[in-house]
């Protein structure tokens, strides 16, 4: 099966469901992503700001950026420019930088606050509570450059179904406890390729696949 046809499976699932697709292209070489693009599809997700930077230069203008991976906030100067989407947003200092990329190419950049609700070290993220602590802070109100619609979350890497399910639907309630207050709290990103039927069956609205759509990542030697 071709990239097209893998992508054109997974949008036929999601249908009606109101789940946003965001294809994960790390180690991709560009003319896989090509293939994606020339069928209609324009909406990717980048873990390394180099390589996200470099396919961004080569690549068509047209294109949603997506960064989902781990950010520093000394790397996010090379993505300000164009990027449309930060999953990954962990602390209120990054936020502080993003926003102040952002206001030197007059932007508002969207993201997402990554919350830890995963069982395992390896995950990175904010906890509900100094999520909540971001949310309601004055400090937030300044930054006018940046855009908070929802959080991200990433489940345990398991192949207990019950164990993710948990994770997921924790993030999904953590977010509607959160709404009366903040209400453009809109987006839940969570669930890629081995994990995202359960996760939109417990309320993910935007889902992070890789290998289905492009098969197995390819990793430098």
């Amino acid at each position: 099966m071709s990239v097209a046809e893998n992508i054109k499976l997974i949008e036929n699932e999601i249908t009606g469901k109101g789940v946003t697709l965001v294809a994960v292209s790390k180690t991709k070489p560009v003319d896989a992503l090509m293939q994606a693009y020339n069928a209609g599809f324009k909406r990717f997700g980048e873990n390394y700001v180099q390589e996200l930077a470099d396919k961004y230069e080569q690549m068509p203008k047209d294109i949603e950026w997506h960064f989902i991976g781990h950010l520093q906030s000394n790397k996010v100067k090379y993505i300000a420019p164009f990027v449309s989407l930060i999953h990954s947003v962990d602390s209120f200092k990054l936020l502080q930088e993003i926003n102040k990329q952002a206001a030197k190419y007059n932007r508002v950049i969207n993201c997402l606050l990554q919350i830890y609700i995963a069982e395992e070290d390896t995950k990175s993220g904010m906890t509900e509570a100094e999520c909540s602590e971001i949310l309601d802070s004055e400090a937030l109100k300044t930054l006018l450059n940046v855009n908070i619609t929802g959080l991200m979350g990433m489940s345990t890497f398991t192949d207990d179904e019950q164990q993710v399910r948990k994770e997921f639907r924790k993030l999904k309630s953590f977010q509607a406890s959160l709404l009366s207050a903040h209400p453009y709290l809109q987006t839940i990103s969570m669930g890629m390729s081995g994990d995202y039927p359960i996760a939109i069956e417990e309320g993910s609205t935007m889902i992070r696949v890789g290998s289905r759509i492009f098969g197995n990542r390819i990793y430098p030697a």
